[in-house]
């Protein structure tokens, strides 16, 4: 036998469990986002990599973008995130847009590194988005969404939390503790890894920064004061209209909370669970700049993104994840032999018509085969039209749950079975 090509390192196959956990994030994210009347849109899948340089960080550019060129030359790249690309779209249209908007997606993304549990190359992601809002009420809204998703998908605030800074406050502070602005955008980088790192490699790290010993120690003792966001005008008005909004509860301040990507201005927040095996559920940010980054009319910005391999991974781990059920369809209507094979298949037909879900087999094998696929493939209800029931214009409904069989005319049997599925 010749061997299997195997898939490419880091990309996903979904097999119809995996499909159905992707369909099922897929309606509750997007349940939500609509709730709180949000727009869906969608960007290309490739992209200039100038879009990204500029903002979007040195490492994604350098180290996890998908980089190629095109036969005019150009260097394209599989999307690494949207927030760019949201950016470049409102720049193109701002005079024919109505502001705020409120616009959602969910598609793939590809980032080039280490495959590892949480981590592929390819992934989905929700990304969400409040554009030309002022305030922190507007920060607020995205976290409550945040939030909303998590307890609709049954993730309590005792088992998942959403961590939030505010960069304009940590400037502040840096600069209070002798930290000069023109090492600020290190020293943010440096916060972000500081969970990544051990101790001491984290410590070198600071002082090959710049830091000086008395620095560091002042920035340690900085990342411990949580009570920091009292100080911050905005965070006090984030988290009162977060109360408001009955989601406090999955909301706590974290100075280390800073995010990676360069584009941030305020407020910053990333959802993990909380016995830390899982960081970054979900995490974004205000960006306040970055429209008038890419050509636009500068426009106030705040959003998230969500990839869909650590949330599922959180769903699992917390048993949140619906059964599969693998067939979509609750019926199936047998073969009896050849002769009744139309027979089979016209009826199934006219439960379909009537807006029922139905498998029919189509071919005439032993009928005890036909009902061990049904229990396997977790049918609900078995049709069975045999030579008596054929000569009567009747069928069987055999019950595989209540283990019951009844016996109808074939042109009341989609009223029956509809009775049945809705009984429970």
């Amino acid at each position: 036998m010749k061997p299997i090509i195997s898939t490419v390192k880091g990309s996903r196959d979904f097999y119809p469990e995996e499909m159905a956990v992707r369909k099922w994030l897929y309606g509750r994210l997007q349940e939500v986002s609509e709730t709180f009347g949000y727009q869906e849109y969608d960007g290309p899948f490739l992209e200039k990599i100038d879009l990204y340089a500029a903002k979007s960080g040195e490492e994604l550019v350098k180290e996890q973008a998908f980089v190629f060129p095109d036969r005019g030359g150009d260097l394209i790249t599989l999307r690494p995130e949207l927030t760019p690309s949201l950016a470049r779209m409102v720049a193109q249209k701002q005079g024919e847009l109505v502001f705020p908007l409120r616009w959602w997606s969910f598609g793939p993304f590809w980032r080039y590194e280490r495959p590892q549990k949480g981590r592929s190359r390819e992934f989905f992601q929700w990304n969400i988005d409040l554009i030309g809002a002022l305030g922190p009420e507007a920060d607020a809204e995205l976290v409550a969404i945040g939030a909303t998703f998590l307890k609709q998908t049954g993730l309590k605030s005792d088992e998942v939390t959403i961590l939030v800074n505010n960069r304009r406050l940590m400037e502040k502070a840096l600069l209070d503790i002798a930290i000069p602005l023109e090492l600020h955008k290190s020293v943010f980088r440096l916060i972000d890894r500081r969970d990544k790192l051990s101790p001491e490699a984290w410590e070198s790290y600071a002082l090959e920064l710049g830091l000086t010993s008395e620095q560091f120690m002042n920035l340690v003792g900085l990342l411990g004061n949580t009570s920091l966001w009292e100080q911050s005008e905005e965070l006090r008005r984030f988290f009162a209209a977060l109360e408001v909004m009955g989601v406090r509860e999955y909301v706590r301040y974290d100075p280390q909370i800073i995010r990676g990507l360069d584009y941030y201005t305020g407020t910053v927040f990333e959802a993990r669970d909380r016995d830390g095996e899982f960081r970054a559920i979900l995490g974004g940010g205000r960006y306040d700049n970055l429209v008038g980054d890419v050509g636009g009319s500068p426009l106030t910005g705040v959003g998230f993104a969500m990839g869909d391999v650590v949330v599922s991974l959180v769903l699992k781990k917390y048993g949140k994840v619906p059964a599969f059920q693998p067939s979509p369809a609750p019926i199936l209507v047998t073969v009896f032999d050849e002769e009744r094979l139309s027979v089979s298949t016209g009826f199934a037909a006219r439960l379909r018509a009537a807006g029922l879900r139905v498998n029919c087999f189509t071919d005439a094998t032993k009928l005890q085969k036909q009902l061990k696929f049904a229990d396997k493939m977790g049918f609900r209800l078995v049709a069975i039209i045999g030579p008596e029931e054929a000569a009567q214009n009747q069928v069987a409904i055999k019950d595989l749950v209540s283990r019951t069989q009844t016996i109808v005319q074939q042109s009341e049997a989609a009223t029956v079975i509809q009775q049945i599925l809705a009984g429970g």
